[in-house]
């Protein structure tokens, strides 16, 4: 039998199951909304906190990067939402005295739910090697550590800075700042695991790494493809953005191997129809593809779309393609040729399914396709969007007002970090500016992303891991080797707001420096300060916290790279950290002198509202790439296969999830409740392979190079998932993706088309 887990840690194996629903949001969401943020905040802060978010005058939801509209709701923010500002402005707090109850050695048996249940960090916590316990530092000794051990290093390419999406574009500027002055393109971020694949195959194909829609042009569109997405519990709010569109007439097509409840039908809490009606039905057409499967399903509508233009003109936009795009013919030669039988193995989807989303497409004139990682964390993910962008390309969908490239970012800002130098892999054009900008020599060669920094960690290369913000140890890959890799590390530092796994698992030494959340105020010398964000669509606007901060102990992100900047580079910097740390006005300054569309930064944000930055493919058809055009791609199609008796898995959130933080242990649209070690398995799979529903399953991925890796005690669940195809949550499952499993060209974990064995087990 398994061990119980520590006391206060609830039980995660041992779930109840119903069926999953049919419809999201609605009163249910409203009272779970309430109960979670009332259990936090309690009634009165929960008010004054919920009235702020994503508001003109208020703070950016810390969640999702979902834009907002320019005209707002009194309760512009979801269920999530909700949940992720609750965890913020909680009244918890984790204390020094917490950290001497719980040695290194507890926190390590703890889940991730119970750690971020906590509460908020208050002081500068230490962990001196060979100790056992995180101890209260001041903070000027926690930067005289971290500058020793920067220091002493042999080259500045031995230290990795990472970065989370929630950190502002005033922080991320600093921090990129700030390394590249120290001597090193060491910054992955979260985005080398998420939407890689999406920059990797936009920035080649349409010149811009970034979706080329506005909110807007959802609600012009007339069919919006939402592929390997779901909204109802990842980006909530888009489900507005649907709902509106439906009311203009647009059609809907959900492609994905689960069927999720709010692509079925959106109750609207802010209107009396979702609230006391049935809601609006959003999906016209689904596609319950294989995992796997949309790079051959887009090659078969793309030669559908060729063979219509055969017999119907306009069924391909000739002057767009003619004027705007290369690589045409070879092209249409690859899609001309897709296999049917291929296909419809790939896809598991009739030829019947495959003609009535053809008859969509072609009554459409403007098109958006919509994704998320159930396109982007594949082998193939690349291929698979540039086999998108052909798709649009093909009839005009680009640069067109309601048509477009829409990859859905996850967290708030992790747009932004790209946009302000995040990224291991600059552009000579920004270092340029840089080195202009503030008289020092960028380093240029390329640095380590995640899956590469895990690797120098794990072999000796790398000796210092400095986090701002995010989990990393929850996040990334190949759980075990990605801990016994930060273990190796001479120093990790976490900058955060809260307890995670990755606090637990350290180097020789560990610190945790307490920062600001973005429900909080932040008054430096130059008086009260207001962060940036930009949203998933290239919108950037202000962030104003209201609240009192956690702790007087805290510094924000902005103040904690100053700082460390003056002590680690000393005088010798010309750079101005004490006037950054001051006024975050002049920080936008700098950032108006080095990023294009950010000229007059200061005078545009202050707008409600903010501004959109330029977006070449969208504002005027042109396309920065090496062509000068719009490029046509042609690749092989490829596809997961799973051996007999084994099926494809795929990694995703429950409801009560954003990323690696765990609100509750619910996952209320798939019928989930009070568990996470779930494994979802259609029934006619689960009878094949002996499973019945309720039973306990080890999960045992295997690989081409023969390497096997295990994850126990999975309950069971007979679910409506496509056939062959399984899913389970992370970060549990991230046991099972090796490191070297990553898509082509981007490195994004392949963590949506693993190859798994279940054998009988225990509950864990």
């Amino acid at each position: 039998m398994a061990a119980k887990p520590p006391a206060g840690d609830p039980v995660q194996d041992a779930p109840e199951v119903a069926a999953p629903q049919h419809a999201a949001a609605g009163l249910p969401a409203i009272g779970h909304t309430l109960r979670i943020a009332q259990r936090q905040m309690g009634v009165r802060r929960t008010a004054l906190t919920l009235l702020k978010v994503n508001q003109k005058n208020g703070f950016d939801c810390p969640g999702c990067a979902w834009p907002e509209p320019d005209k707002r709701h009194k309760a512009e923010f979801c269920e999530n939402g909700a949940k992720a500002v609750a965890e913020e402005a909680t009244l918890r707090r984790v204390t020094p005295e917490f950290f001497a109850a719980h040695p290194v050695a507890d926190l390590a048996t703890r889940s991730g739910y119970w750690l971020g249940q906590q509460g908020r960090l208050t002081h500068p916590m230490y962990l001196p090697e060979g100790a056992a316990s995180y101890e209260p530092v001041t903070w000027e000794r926690a930067f005289d550590i971290i500058a020793e051990e920067l220091r002493a290093l042999a080259d500045p390419d031995e230290a990795v800075f990472y970065t989370s999406g929630r950190t502002s574009n005033e922080a991320a500027f600093l921090y990129q700042l700030f390394a590249r002055e120290f001597g090193t393109n060491n910054l992955p971020d979260c985005s080398n695991m998420c939407h890689e694949s999406s920059g990797s195959a936009l920035t080649e194909t349409l010149g811009v790494g970034k979706g080329s829609v506005l909110l807007d042009d959802l609600h012009k569109a007339d069919l919006i493809i939402v592929a390997g997405q779901n909204p109802g519990t990842n980006h909530p709010r888009m489900l507005s953005a649907l709902e509106r569109a439906k009311a203009g007439g647009a059609k809907i097509i959900s492609i994905n191997p689960l069927p999720e409840a709010g692509l079925e039908r959106f109750k609207n809490p802010q209107t009396a129809r979702g609230l006391v009606g049935g809601g609006t039905p959003l999906t016209d057409l689904f596609l319950q593809i294989r995992l796997g499967g949309d790079q051959a399903l887009f090659r078969a509508l793309n030669r559908l779309i060729l063979e219509a233009a055969d017999t119907t003109p306009g069924a391909v936009d000739e002057d767009f393609v003619r004027e705007h795009t290369h690589g045409f013919e070879e092209f249409a030669a690859a899609a001309r040729a897709a296999d049917w039988d291929e296909t419809l193995r790939a896809t598991g989807l009739t030829r019947a399914e495959i003609d009535q989303a053809l008859r969509m497409v072609l009554a459409s004139r403007r098109t958006i396709v919509c994704w998320a990682m159930g396109l982007t964390q594949h082998k193939h993910s690349v291929p698979t969007i540039r086999e998108v962008v052909n798709f649009l390309l093909l009839r005009g969908n680009v640069g067109r007002p309601g048509a477009g490239v829409c990859p859905v970012r996850g967290h708030s800002n992790v747009q932004g970090d790209r946009t302000m130098g995040i990224f291991e892999r600059p552009a000579p054009e920004f270092l340029d500016a840089l080195e202009r900008e503030f008289g020092f020599a960028p380093p240029r060669e390329h640095g380590l992303d995640v899956v590469r920094a895990i690797r120098a960690l794990r072999d000796g290369q790398a000796k210092v891991f400095f986090a701002m913000g995010g989990n990393f140890v929850a996040a990334s890959p190949d759980t075990e080797v990605t801990e016994a890799a930060m273990r190796r590390a001479r120093l990790t530092v976490h900058v955060s707001t809260k307890l995670n796994r990755s606090h637990a698992v350290t180097g020789a030494r560990a610190l945790i420096l307490p920062t600001l959340g973005r429900t909080e105020r932040d008054v430096q010398g130059g008086g009260e300060q207001f962060v940036t964000v930009e949203d998933s669509m290239g919108m950037v606007h202000a962030s104003r916290g209201r609240l009192e901060p956690a702790s007087p102990g805290l510094l924000s992100e902005p103040a904690i790279v100053c700082r460390l900047a003056r002590r680690v580079l000393g005088p010798e910097s010309r750079t101005p950290w004490e006037e950054f740390e001051k006024d975050y006005g002049t920080i936008r300054d700098r950032i108006a002198a080095v990023i294009p569309g950010f000229e007059d930064f200061n005078a545009r944000v202050s707008r409600p509202g903010g501004f959109a930055l330029p977006h070449a493919p969208r504002d005027s058809r042109s396309f920065p790439t090496a062509t000068g055009k719009a490029n046509f791609t042609a690749a092989p199609v490829e596809y997961p296969t799973a051996p007999e008796g084994r099926l494809l898995l795929q990694t995703l959130r429950s409801h009560d999830q954003y990323n690696t933080t765990i609100y509750g242990l619910d996952d209320r649209y798939r019928g989930i409740k009070n568990g996470r070690r779930v494994v979802l398995v259609h029934p006619e799979d689960a009878r094949e392979l002996g499973l019945a529903d309720g039973s306990y399953a080890d999960l045992i991925s295997e690989w081409t190079d023969g390497s096997e890796r295990r994850a126990p005690g999975f309950r069971v669940v007979h679910y409506p998932t496509a056939r062959g195809c399984a899913a389970s949550y992370y970060p549990e499952t991230n046991v099972l993706v090796p490191l070297d499993a990553t898509a082509d060209t981007s490195n994004t974990p392949a963590s949506k088309s693993v190859v798994v064995r279940l054998e009988p087990g225990d509950p864990a």
